[in-house]
């Protein structure tokens, strides 16, 4: 384990292990990053059965420590699982509902959801994992209300994960939580997130990263994150980057993927999740904080983009709904 004295996460290790996954949370939890400080994570793999192990891809793996890693972790992510239709071992499934019940956080990704969803832990809550996965999940466990739509979901300290990537989405977002926007923001870049996810699920990333940012691009779009309560219009915007209104939004489009009314309205619902997580400060307060002028407008914009309400998302991801 790397010598920082953050929270301790565990991710599982189990005969034949979804290589991509456990890299996921490998990459965002495993990797020194000294410029966190000495509170970042410690990392730890966890093998649940007796080896030999063997990951996709035809090569054996060598645990950090055994299911007593369980006992310690703050976090513990199950990266995918061997298959839907796989029994999950009791003493797996007792172990989570032990940590749980000490206040260890539990996240899923991909087809992980049906390890937590044998814990009972699920139940009457909402979760989310790969599409192809979704009506099993429904089926198996009708008392979980399975929303295929998400990137990921998450209350009380238990989270789950569509898609193998969308794993990187919620990594991300723990990072988010537990260390603020800065630190996620600067793991994202580290990894090189796409500017863009397709599909229909909500996007929860952090800013995303510009596709080809430009000298003359890059000081205009800090200048307007820190004055983003401004009534920016395209015109504002061109005249500050001293282009012509034509040549700035082909200019902004390379550099960002998107038109500048969308980037900017995109900016101002990551300063608004921000703000609703970090704060207690009321709706109408934080719509004029970050440039909505109304909380109607917020709402609107908020439900449309994150397909959650304001206050429905302050109720899941703020730090004192998130055990």
């Amino acid at each position: 384990m790397p010598n920082t004295q953050g929270p301790l996460v565990a991710a599982l290790l189990y005969d034949g292990l979804c290589t991509f996954e456990f890299g996921i949370v490998a990459e965002i939890f495993g990797l020194s990053r000294p410029e966190m400080g000495p509170r970042w994570y410690r990392f730890a793999s966890c093998a649940i059965e007796p080896g030999p192990l063997r990951a996709h891809g035809g090569f054996s793996i060598l645990a950090d420590g055994g299911p007593d890693l369980l006992e310690q972790a703050d976090l513990i992510v199950i990266p995918g699982w061997k298959g839907a239709d796989i029994p999950v071992p009791e003493s797996l499934t007792s172990a989570l509902r032990r940590a749980n019940s000490r206040g260890a956080r539990l996240a899923s990704i991909c087809s992980g959801a049906f390890v937590l969803a044998e814990t009972g832990l699920l139940d009457g809550s909402v979760a989310t994992t790969h599409w192809r996965y979704a009506n099993a999940l429904r089926s198996k466990f009708p008392a979980i209300e399975v929303d295929d739509t998400s990137l990921y979901r998450g209350a009380n300290g238990i989270y789950t994960s569509a898609g193998s990537a969308a794993g990187i989405d919620l990594m991300i977002e723990i990072v988010r939580q537990d260390f603020g926007a800065h630190a996620a923001n600067s793991v994202a870049r580290r990894i090189v997130m796409p500017a863009h996810r397709s599909g229909g699920q909500a996007q929860f990333l952090e800013r995303p990263v510009a596709l080809r940012m430009t000298a003359d691009i890059a000081p205009l779009l800090e200048h307007i994150r820190h004055k983003i309560q401004r009534q920016w219009s395209v015109s504002d915007m061109a005249n500050k980057a001293r282009m012509s209104k034509r040549t700035f939004e082909r200019r902004f489009r390379e550099a960002t993927g998107e038109w500048p009314g969308k980037w900017l309205i995109s900016e101002r619902i990551e300063a608004a999740k921000e703000m609703l997580v970090q704060t207690s400060r009321p709706m109408e307060d934080i719509a004029e904080a970050v440039g909505f002028g109304s909380s109607h407008t917020l709402r609107h914009h908020f439900r449309r983009l994150i397909q959650l309400s304001p206050s429905e998302y302050r109720r899941q991801f703020s730090k004192t709904s998130v055990s």
